[in-house]
């Protein structure tokens, strides 16, 4: 029972990470003027002092993106075939900004599928990752952060008027 309790109290706080995450994303966004994901990427750049490039490149299969750090700047690469860019650009971004390491790219190479996105998204990957380590659960933080800011940028965005519903989320929290 204690375990139990242990492990919902965990994920709450992953869940409340990743969530002020993309609220301090949003509030930087919104202070830029920035409701497209490319100008959220270059407001984020400019917030931390530190270039994000983004590329297309061909990468190895099942590889949607990379973040490649280099000691003046970040690269985002994104495979040149990519069905869902947007999703891809906010995983890695996600990377950015937790300032996860990451691995040599034939060490996270992946075949995906909407079932490895559905799991990733899940509890119980949730879970694995606690369990598992420091790698898995940045695999999950970013996931959960590239859902999250999509799906705040879609509803600025439907609602018109970007900024200002920016600000208004903000107030409402």
């Amino acid at each position: 029972m204690i375990a139990m309790t242990q492990s919902r109290t965990q994920s709450a706080r992953a869940y409340r990470r990743v969530a002020a995450a993309v609220d301090a994303v949003c509030a930087v966004a919104a202070d830029a003027d920035a409701t497209t994901l490319a100008e959220v990427v270059e407001a984020v750049a400019a917030e931390r002092g530190r270039p994000i490039e983004i590329a297309d490149a061909d990468l190895g299969p099942g590889v949607c993106g990379q973040r490649r750090y280099y000691p003046n700047k970040d690269i985002i690469v994104l495979a040149s075939t990519l069905p869902s860019r947007d999703h891809t650009l906010a995983h890695e971004l996600g990377h950015i900004v937790f300032d996860h390491e990451g691995a040599p790219a034939p060490e996270v190479t992946l075949e995906v599928s909407d079932e490895l996105i559905a799991y990733m998204l899940s509890q119980r990957a949730h879970q694995t990752a606690l369990e598992d380590g420091a790698d898995d659960q940045a695999e999950w933080e970013a996931e959960t952060f590239a859902a999250m800011l999509m799906t705040r940028l879609r509803v600025f965005n439907s609602r018109g008027a970007g900024v200002s519903v920016l600000r208004f989320d903000e107030a409402l929290g």
